[in-house]
């Protein structure tokens, strides 16, 4: 009897006509233990040697993970992100690889559009305060007065200029593989984008090259009155550079819904003028349903195309 993984930390699978289509055709289904991301290992103890299929979540499918899986045939990533994925391996062993990458974009936008409200208008700082007796009354900063530089123009990137643009905020954007922006967005330079924004908001996927993309070098060349925020991928950001900044006020504020290590335990947990959020992103409801039921399907039509089941 063939086998497929579940390896993300949840996943509905009553009501999911991809998965119930593959129960249906005598396969069975395997969901993560633990509700939490796998290490390499317990992936691999997961997959065993009979299982044809994946969904996948964010726990490090290496080549290791690839060579140990002798039966796996379909990999389908519930997500936007293709970083935890040795995609190399992946195409010698001859594992088809899929992701969905429209699915969460709207999530991500919006929460990114939510912390960009919460540091102008110190929401969580003044929450805080609140509880604790006081009555504080800071002032905050406009969003329609900010330049908003967004680092990556795809499916996320180009949500967050239309929100930011609907508060009438000014955006620019680097992104190396764009020659043409959408609407009212300017094409900057990294460094330009650096120097000139407000708030740097980061949109793009990990890769060794853009491993701590903003470290201390490039948190220096912006505004002290600057804000920087990271939905997209741990690496992206030096969390120890970060956190001179923040604590030297070489930087007003940031927010991190993603880090290197999760769940995280660093040093930022002490910083007053920082939001951070468990790598929350795609959990919206509407935005999880889609996920799950794209990444169903996308394994149902690879294990289709693989030989391994019927098309019905």
């Amino acid at each position: 009897m063939s086998k497929f993984v579940i390896s993300t930390s949840t996943f509905d699978t009553d009501n999911n006509p991809a998965i119930q289509s593959l129960i249906k055709q005598g396969m069975t289904g395997v969901s993560n233990p633990y509700r939490r991301k796998l290490t390499e290992q317990e992936i691999i103890d997961l997959l065993a040697d009979d299982s044809v299929g994946l969904i996948a979540g964010i726990e490090p499918l290496t080549a290791r993970v690839f060579a140990a899986a002798k039966q796996l045939k379909v990999v389908a990533r519930c997500g936007a992100g293709m970083d935890s994925v040795d995609l190399a391996a992946a195409e010698e062993h001859k594992i088809a690889v899929s992701n969905t990458p429209e699915a969460p974009a709207q999530a991500v936008a919006e929460l990114t559009l939510g912390l960009m409200l919460a540091l102008l208008r110190r929401i969580c700082n003044t929450d805080k305060l609140l509880r604790q007796g006081e009555w504080p009354r800071q002032q905050g900063h406009l969003l329609a007065a900010q330049t908003i530089g967004i680092v990556g123009l795809g499916h996320i990137g180009r949500r967050v200029a239309r929100l930011c643009q609907a508060f009438d905020a000014k955006v620019i954007a680097y992104d190396p593989y764009v020659t043409e922006a959408t609407a009212n967005v300017s094409l900057v330079s990294f460094e330009q984008l650096l120097t000139q924004a407000d708030i740097v908001t980061l949109h793009l996927p990990y890769s060794k090259d853009n491993h701590h993309l903003l470290d201390s070098k490039a948190l220096a060349q912006m505004k002290p009155s600057a804000m920087v925020i990271n939905a997209a991928r741990g690496g992206l950001v030096d969390e120890a550079a970060l956190n001179h900044a923040l604590c030297t006020e070489q930087l007003a504020a940031a927010a991190l819904d993603v880090f290197e290590q999760e769940p995280y335990q660093g040093q930022l947990l002490a910083c007053d003028n920082i939001i951070l959020t468990s790598h929350i992103g795609s959990l919206a409801r509407e935005a999880r349903q889609r996920m799950e039921l794209e990444v169903a399907e996308n394994l149902l039509q690879g294990l289709i195309e693989a030989g391994l089941i019927n098309n019905e």
